[in-house]
Order: C-alpha cells, then structure tokens, then sequence
C-alpha cells in the first residue's frame, strides 16, 4: 500500500490582487502547515497584496504572472511543475485554478490539486467547470459545510471528495481585554457606545446598510468604527458626511493587528449579504467575546446561532439591522451573555490547530489517491 511522504512538498497558488479574508487564510495556513514541517511556497503575481504581505507571515513566496488566464502565466507555472516536482498544489482563486489544472494535464507524474472554495458565490454550470472540479481536481475544500454543499450540488463532485474545513483564527491574540486602556491607546472615545466592523470596503459586506442602520437609530451617541479599506471606501465616505452621520463614523483603514479594534467595540456587525463563507472577522469577534450581529448567508449560521452566540437579522434590511444593535446597546446584560457564549464556542472550534491538521490530512489524502 502506497504512503504519503512524511514532508509534504506543497505549492500554493493565488491569482487575486486583493486583500480580505481569503487571502489571510491562505498565509495563515501555509505559515502552520510550514512550521510542522513541510515545504511550503505560495506562487503569486508579483502586483499582489498577497504576495507583499507573505514575508510577515513567514511564507516564501514566487513571483509568477498568474494574474490573469494567459499563456505566459500557464508556462510560467508548468515550468515551475516540472522543475519543483510538488507533491500537492492548493489552488484557491479561479484563474489559478484553471492555470494549474491545464498546466497539469500537459504532465507526466503531476501533482495532485486540492481547490479551496472560500466564498458561497454561484459556480458557473458548464461543462469546463464540470470538468475542472469533478476531473482535473482531487480534493475540494470548502470554509464551511453550507458552501459544501453548494459545491457537491453545482459541480456534481462525489461528496467523498469535498471536505470542510473552517478557517482557524490565533486564540492567542483573539480574546477579550480591557475596554478603556484599548480604546485610549488606539485614539477612540471612551465614553460613547462604539459599534464595530472589520471587513474589505466590497459592496456585498453591507457596509451601506449600516450606515442607513446608524442614521435610522433613535440613538444618535453611537459611533461606527469601520476597519479595512476597499473599492467602495469613496462612496461610503460620501454616505457618511451627510447630516445626522457626520462626526458619528470613523474609518480606521487597514490595521495590520485588528485585534485591539475588536477589543474596544461594544458590538460587532457584519450585514453581509452574499458571497459569504465563514469569515474570520466574525470568529475573530467572537473570540473577544464580543456581541454580533449579522446575516444568515452563506455558512454564518454555522457559527452563529440566533439568541445564543449572537443575533442574525435578514440581509438588506438597515431597519431591523438598526433595532438589533439598539437592544444590544440598551442591554448590558444581553450584550455580556452573548459575548460570553460566543468566547466559549470559538474556544471549542475556532484555533488554528484544526483548521492546519484538517488540511495537512487532505494533502495526505490527495497524495495518496493519485497513486
């Protein structure tokens, strides 16, 4: 009986520009899988946020123009195939998807593929996709059960080929602290209700919909703090000057450590309504045991129960979204429990550790039913 090998050689391929959830998965798995033991290198246009970011999470990285699906970047990564001989490449954005899947079947001995599915967006239904998920890939992993079986029902992939594995989040630096020395070392008020959101300016994060939440609210002494930066932070800076939000909003940009944003909100939303996962602003929360509000898409309902570890309210809907965050506001006690049942279920599930094991067993899988 074949056996994989003890050190894994593994590539990981990211065409994306961005920055957001997904790729902080990326590194944050590759660093852990590395430090266990394993030969880890990400591949990444040299353009990339990704790419820029890989030296602090301790990943080495190699420039490849994967950008976009062309030629160069599909011999540039087949070159790479033939003279690193990896035993698994991790692909996790469409366009290297399908470069690393082509490169693949023009080679003798290649390396098996898993694709990691992070987001809840509709797969295209053809064929060539067929094929790409259900043939040219060996293993899918998915960021949570729900999109699981997005993929199983839009791709036709044996389910015994499609694993979720949640994104883990550092339990260390995630957990609740002192309100007020958190919010003075950060430059924040101290004594007005701050509502919080750590997510890329993209429209389908809902960030419109709680400025309309914020402005609709009888309470006119909260503050929303927005972390991130993105294509639509123009635009929500422009909602948020009009009269009655003016001076009620602050936009903090990127923060390299978000950890003491979340450590200073009194609550925490995020009114998503599509493309979703489980994002890890949310598990990062409620790891410091903060109250959330948020949607019931994509897998959120798999980590937030309604009333128990948190409050859902339906996407789009700034009223509702505005009501919730005002009865969390008005209730300290409400705020405490959720916040405490939200720390507990992220220590049960959240760490690192699963998420990096959990993907260290399917490379072996992967490995092995290659043959």
């Amino acid at each position: 009986m074949s056996r994989a090998p003890a050190r894994l050689r593994i590539l990981h391929t990211e065409a994306s520009l961005g920055w957001g959830g997904q790729e902080i998965r990326v590194l944050t798995e590759a660093r852990g899988v590395g430090r266990l033991g394993h030969d880890v290198l990400l591949a990444a246009p040299p353009e990339s946020r990704i790419y820029a970011e890989a030296a602090r999470f301790e990943v080495e990285t190699l420039a490849l123009p994967i950008g976009r699906k062309r030629p160069r970047g599909l011999w540039a990564l087949r070159r790479e195939l033939v003279e690193r001989r990896f035993d698994v490449v991790n692909t996790h954005s469409s366009t290297d998807a399908w470069l690393t899947a082509l490169a693949c079947t023009t080679l003798g001995g290649a390396p098996s593929i898993v694709r990691t599915r992070h987001i809840s967006a509709a797969i295209p239904a053809n064929g060539a996709t067929r094929w790409l998920y259900a043939h040219a890939t060996n293993r899918v992993v998915t960021t949570g059960e729900r999109l699981r079986q997005q993929v199983m029902r839009e791709t036709g992939i044996d389910g015994a080929r499609v694993v979720s594995i949640p994104t883990g989040i550092d339990l260390v630096r995630f957990q609740p602290g002192e309100r007020g020395p958190v919010r003075a070392a950060l430059g924040l008020p101290g004594n007005v209700p701050l509502i919080g959101i750590v997510a890329t300016l993209r429209s389908w994060k809902g960030h419109r919909h709680l400025l309309e939440a914020l402005a609709a609210m009888t309470r006119k002494d909260a503050v929303l703090v927005i972390v991130g930066d993105g294509p639509q932070r123009a635009a929500l800076e422009a909602l948020a000057a009009v009269p009655g939000l003016a001076g009620r909003v602050v936009f903090a940009g990127n923060q390299a450590d978000v950890a003491p944003w979340m450590q200073a909100f009194d609550v925490f939303c995020l009114p998503s309504y599509a493309n979703e996962g489980v994002p890890q602003s949310l598990m990062q929360a409620m790891a410091c045991g903060l109250a959330v509000v948020t949607t019931p898409v994509g897998s959120i309902e798999e980590i937030v129960t309604d009333g128990d570890t948190g409050v859902l309210v339906p996407p789009e809907d700034p009223v509702r979204l505005g009501k919730a965050i005002e009865k969390l506001l008005a209730d300290p006690e409400l705020r405490a429990t959720l916040g405490r049942r939200a720390a507990e279920v992220a220590r049960e599930r959240f760490g690192e550790e699963r998420m990096v094991e959990g993907m260290v067993a399917v490379f072996r899988e992967a490995v092995l039913a290659r043959g």
